[in-house]
């Protein structure tokens, strides 16, 4: 029997790994220990991290500078990830409008995944984060936006 999860173990992606160095990256999260187990893991990996602890600091950061990703938590005070990605979504002044984003959440359940993807999100990845499953989503939604924006 073959095992189809083999071609999505982190070896079978190491060809890709250079693709994330260097990559601007905002991380989101209320949760201090979960946005630094976050940040340490993309910081392994090459990736240039800015952190926020709310869904404000986020807004500004997004004013301010361009990402490549965006990684927001879903449970936070005063604005969860899914209004922040559809304000994000919605504002047509940044030029981090389109950009990728992954939803963060300890909520496993299916609704919750489809609630990420209808908001605006084009991943999702559950808590306590597995670097390795983080990294191949990225990998992933990375892939696929590169594919859809050609000439971008």
């Amino acid at each position: 029997m073959t095992n189809n999860s083999e071609e999505l173990h982190p070896q079978n992606v190491t060809n890709n790994i250079q693709s994330l160095e260097g990559l601007q990256i905002l991380v989101v999260d209320d949760n201090p220990d979960s946005l630094f187990l976050t940040t340490c893991i993309l910081e392994s990996y090459g990736v240039q991290v800015l952190t926020a602890t709310s869904a404000l600091e986020a807004l500004e950061a997004i004013e301010q500078s361009k990402f490549d990703l965006l990684i927001f938590d879903i449970a936070m005070p005063d604005m969860d990830g899914y209004s922040l990605i559809r304000k994000v979504r919605k504002n047509l002044l940044t030029e981090n409008t389109n950009v990728p984003a992954i939803a963060l959440t300890a909520l496993s359940l299916e609704e919750s995944s489809n609630m990420a993807l209808i908001s605006g999100f084009q991943g999702y990845v559950n808590k306590p984060i597995d670097p390795n499953v983080l990294i191949i989503e990225i990998l992933k939604i990375l892939g696929s936006s590169a594919s859809q924006n050609g000439n971008s």
